[in-house]
């Protein structure tokens, strides 16, 4: 049963982000900002259902992150593969400055104040594009 409901979460997020994620034409690699989640109860459907609810919320509501990316990870099949995460965000902005913007926006501190307790773990990293010739 406990797989079957992590099924269920798995195939809701994929439904989800397809519905809400912009296409590969829109990614834009100026600033990539990309967020690995740990859930405190990652079997919990109810844990996995108030977390999507409230990042489909915020998704929808900012204003700055052009490419919106939710996913979950496969499991690793190499060792070098990381698949310990619940969650993966991956969020593009245009410059350094839109995100920024991004961090004090309403969507994002509302995201945060509703969802903070259902992580254990957080871990962030930025990157700039490299700039084309």
């Amino acid at each position: 049963m406990k797989k079957v409901l992590l099924l269920f979460a798995a195939l809701t997020v994929v439904i989800s982000c397809k519905e809400s994620t912009n296409s590969a034409a829109d990614f834009d690699p100026a600033f990539v900002h990309s967020v690995y989640i740990w859930l405190k109860n990652p079997d919990s459907a109810d844990d996995r259902e108030a977390f999507e609810a409230s990042m489909e919320k915020f998704m929808s509501g900012t204003l700055y992150a052009k490419t919106k990316f939710l996913g979950t990870p496969p499991r690793a099949t190499r060792e070098i593969v990381d698949d310990t995460y619940t969650y993966n965000l991956i969020v593009t902005f245009a410059s350094a400055e839109d995100q920024d913007s991004y961090q004090t926006e309403k969507s994002h501190l509302d995201f945060i104040k509703e969802s903070n307790h259902l992580w254990d773990k957080i871990v962030i990293y930025d990157a700039l594009g490299l700039p084309s010739d």
